[in-house]
């Protein structure tokens, strides 16, 4: 092989050249057990891919299940592995690529939100800036002193990250994020 052909240790190694990556959003239900999420994890870190949003909760408690919502990159080949390979991990009960989805839906992409705590610490002007920009993103101040602002804000993972970036030189101190919860419009289920 030549040298830039050689393997580089990812699974994106594999893709055709003349693929592009893409970032999909992928729902997979599976038992609430212990050890099930590292298995999920094992396999991304395994085998090079990365994950650009994970969260996970238990949906249905009387069937102790939870959906893992993962965000990932990839040519199309790569993220048809990804969801092949997590349908073969024992506690998954199914795996949906919402963003294939919404396309056989007629839709642009699923529908996703983020939460984000973001803390913003100033006085006088800069803090009736953050303020003011705050409440026209509608995000809510779940507290304050004299000397800082936290902001609850939810919505579209770019309008997070425009708020994020619009509070930097206003102060911002810290930010929590919860990672993408997404699904599908539509009367179906998962």
């Amino acid at each position: 092989m030549s040298a830039h052909l050689q393997p580089t240790g990812s699974a994106y190694f594999i893709a055709k050249e003349t693929e592009r990556p893409e970032i999909h959003t992928l729902s997979v239900l599976v038992d609430n057990e212990p050890g099930v999420l590292a298995r999920v994890i094992g396999l991304f870190s395994g085998r090079g891919y990365n994950i650009e949003s994970l969260t996970v909760s238990e949906t249905e408690h009387e069937k102790h299940l939870s959906r893992i919502t993962i965000v990932t990159r990839g040519t199309p080949h790569v993220l048809e592995q990804i969801k092949h390979q997590l349908e073969r991990i024992v506690p998954v009960h199914r795996v949906v690529d919402l963003s294939v989805r919404a396309g056989e839906l007629g839709q642009d992409k699923p529908l996703a939100r983020e939460l984000a705590l973001v803390k913003v610490s100033g006085t006088g002007d800069a803090r009736v800036e953050a303020l003011r920009l705050a409440e026209a993103f509608r995000a809510n101040v779940i507290d304050a002193n004299t000397e800082h602002f936290i902001f609850e804000i939810t919505g579209k993972v770019s309008k997070i990250e425009q708020f994020i970036a619009i509070m930097q030189p206003l102060g911002l101190v810290e930010v929590c994020r919860t990672g993408v919860a997404a699904m599908n419009r539509g009367p179906q289920g998962m």
